[in-house]
């Protein structure tokens, strides 16, 4: 696989958000109080999180940080509850809003493509819908994971091990091998254990391990 740009990074980011959008348009209310895989948040707080993600800059991002004393879970939190609406419609229209958005924290594109493609996962998994996710776009997501910790510590996580996938090119580091699809390692390096259940090989139990603790 070529290195993609960033233009490249946002196609795949809006084509994430448009599939995910649409998949949530056929939710009902019950499911969208359902439980996500991300915490204590429900499906529809998650997609009040990503419709935040997606309309907080550089700036306000530090500002709203620094106005929870970086307690970032306060500052999730805070950006979480201005975007939810009233209802679960409301959730919706908020988040296909910014489906197109390229408004973001940082540069680093391959996080906000990892950052919808995690969390649409976490939505997905316990409600039982289809993987929209092509295999290379979560490769572009777990090549920049095993590269560094940046907002959860999947750089850690990978240390020591080969993380190889079964449906596209990703072959990275050295040591026990760890196999299976390119989605459930990404999500496994984004700290979600539900997912070390489609993964085989030496390193598992290294990975699993290292999720417990």
């Amino acid at each position: 696989m070529s290195d993609p740009t960033t233009r490249d990074l946002w196609a795949a980011v809006h084509a994430e958000r448009a599939a995910l959008a649409d998949q949530l348009s056929t939710l009902d209310d019950e499911q969208w109080a359902a439980p996500s895989l991300c915490g204590r948040w429900s499906v529809r707080e998650v997609v009040a999180h990503l419709t935040a993600a997606a309309s907080v800059g550089r700036v306000r991002w530090l500002l709203s940080v620094l106005g929870a004393r970086l307690d970032f879970d306060l500052h999730n939190r805070r950006r979480l509850e201005e975007h939810l609406g009233a209802t679960p419609q409301d959730t919706l229209a908020g988040f296909r809003r910014v489906v197109t958005s390229t408004t973001a924290a940082s540069g680093h594109t391959p996080a906000w493509l990892g950052e919808v493609v995690v969390h649409g996962q976490d939505i997905r998994r316990p409600l039982g819908l289809p993987v929209t996710t092509p295999p290379e776009r979560a490769e572009a997501v777990a090549r920049f994971f095993v590269s560094r910790d940046f907002t959860v510590p999947s750089r850690t996580t990978a240390a020591g091990l080969r993380i190889r996938a079964d449906d596209s090119d990703l072959d990275v580091g050295s040591g026990p091998e760890v196999v299976g699809p390119t989605l459930a390692l990404t999500m496994v390096l984004a700290g979600r254990a539900a997912f070390l259940e489609d993964l085989r090989g030496p390193g598992v139990p290294t990975l699993a391990g290292r999720l417990d603790g």
